[in-house]
């Protein structure tokens, strides 16, 4: 317990609140277009015929896109990621430069997308809980990143799924 002579001498700084999303600056959204595309499909196997047989492959998906926007350029590459211990299936995230001179790792939310090469995407916040390091997510339905196909319920969340109101 320090005493009170030496709180007088050094007094306790205020605890700062962390920035969530700082690659943002502040901004509600990021836009971006992109550039270049490729595409890569890795099988990832054991190379003996007897592992073979044991063990299931691995497949992996990743692309690269590159992003420019209103102050600069910016890449994204495209992956999936596993995730954390108990849930187990491939996330599809883009590894993204933004104009803030950050590079991000954002999330692409619903069932396939369409991300290629010239499309026009907004990154916003929001971490995902069984992906460390992932805090932004890339929105649908808004601009090139098209909305969730044949998505019925639980598309009140237009910054998720980017689904309109059936007629």
């Amino acid at each position: 317990m320090p005493t009170i002579q030496q709180l007088i001498r050094n007094v306790r700084q205020p605890i700062r609140n962390r920035i969530k999303s700082p690659a943002l600056r502040g901004c509600p959204q990021r836009k971006g277009v992109c550039a270049r595309v490729y595409v890569r499909l890795v099988w990832i196997i054991s190379m003996s015929s007897k592992e073979l047989n044991e063990k299931p492959y691995e497949v992996k998906f990743s692309c690269t896109v590159l992003y420019s926007g209103s102050k600069g350029n910016f890449s994204v590459n495209f992956s999936t990621i596993t995730p954390k211990k108990p849930n187990s299936a491939l996330r599809k995230v883009a590894r993204v430069r933004l104009t803030s001179k950050y590079e991000i790792t954002a999330y692409i939310p619903g069932i396939d997308h369409n991300l290629q090469e010239h499309s026009v995407v907004l990154v916003r916040g929001g971490r995902v809980k069984d992906l460390p390091g992932v805090k932004y997510h890339i929105i649908r339905g808004i601009l090139d990143a098209v909305s969730v196909k044949d998505r019925k319920q639980g598309r009140s969340s237009a910054l998720q799924y980017g689904v309109k109101k059936p007629k």
